[in-house]
Order: C-alpha cells, then structure tokens, then sequence
C-alpha cells in the first residue's frame, strides 16, 4: 500500500473575509490567518491582556492625535495573511477603515508569553516580508521589550524575511518610536 502524504491548503486573505462574513467562526474565536494558514491565537493570561491595555494607553500618549492604537484588529497585510496583532498604531481616524482594515500599520506590538517564538520568527517574518519598519515583542517571561527595525531579505526566515536590528531593552529603558521620534515610552509603563 502506498503511503499516504499529507496536504494541507492555503487560504487567502478574501476566502478568510468570506467566512468571517457567513459567521464561520464563533464570535470572539481567535482565530487569524498567516502565511495562508489559519492559526489560533494564544489564550489571554490577565498578564498578558494587561499588557495590552498598558501597551495601547502609553501608544496612544506617545503618537496623540491623528493616530489611530488599535488593539487585536485585523491588519490586511497581503493575500494570504491578515493578521490581529495586540497593538497596532495607523494613521487617520477610525472611519478612514470602515470599508477594509488598514494594512500599513507604523507600529506593531505582539504581547509573548507562550507565544514567543512565534511572535519572534513566525510574525517577525511575516511584518518584516511586509516591510513594516519597526515591530515590538512585549517580552513577558524576560520583561524585556525586544524592538525590531530595518526589514532585510533572508531565504533562511519563515517567509523570506527577517529585522536586521533587534534590541532588547529592561523595564527602565525609554524608547522612542519610529513615527514618533520626540515621544519617549517607557518599557516600565508596558509591563503588567
């Protein structure tokens, strides 16, 4: 008998929106689509979800208006990937994404616990394949925060790219964000 080999199918980004909007998934299931694959989203610690809060208040202050801190929105980077990150910073208001989600966000922060490694080579490929220019990984098991910048071409990452520049700073660091060169955020104020 001739040995069975496993295939597994891509989805794109319009398949994706197509069972959001026929309510394939259950309201609230966390459920996003990377790299064509459906994955399921790391369960909410209420370390982790207070770090989100605090991630999004200290955004918020630091890039004030005209910016927009979304917190486990939909970001439609490309046909096979639309990912919800745990913080993302746009420009604009909230109507300027009523018809489509924005897909350029100037900041995106992922909150890691269990999912660091994920968040690291998985997504950090993924945002950088985007070329978005700068990513956090809010470190919670180290308590650092781990800034990535400058997205460079790498056929050995998930999706062929990687951040050339990764700095881990303690919780009495500052850091300014890319988009908002005179804001100082303090890591202090991102921990739970």
């Amino acid at each position: 008998m001739a040995p069975y080999t496993i295939k597994t199918r891509k989805w794109t980004r319009a398949e994706y929106d197509k069972l959001i909007a026929v309510g394939f998934f259950e309201p609230n299931e966390p459920v996003e689509l990377i790299g064509g694959e459906m994955i399921v989203a790391e369960p909410q610690s209420a370390q982790h979800y207070t770090a989100i809060c605090k991630t999004a208040k200290a955004l918020e202050g630091a890039f004030g208006p005209g910016w927009i801190v979304r917190t486990q929105g939909p970001i439609g980077l490309d046909d096979e990937s639309e990912p919800e990150p745990d913080v993302a910073v746009v420009p604009g208001e909230p109507e300027d994404y009523r018809s489509e989600h924005p897909s350029r966000p100037v900041l995106t922060v992922e909150v890691a616990g269990v999912s660091l490694s994920i968040d690291r080579e998985r997504k950090g490929s993924l945002y950088a394949k985007a070329q978005l220019q700068e990513y956090w990984v809010l470190n919670l098991d180290n308590r650092v925060l781990e800034v990535y910048r400058d997205p460079v071409a790498d056929p050995s990452a998930v999706f062929g790219w990687r951040y050339a520049r990764r700095d881990d700073l303690n919780r009495s660091a500052t850091v300014a964000p890319l988009w908002a060169p005179n804001a100082r955020v303090r890591v202090a104020d991102l921990l739970p």
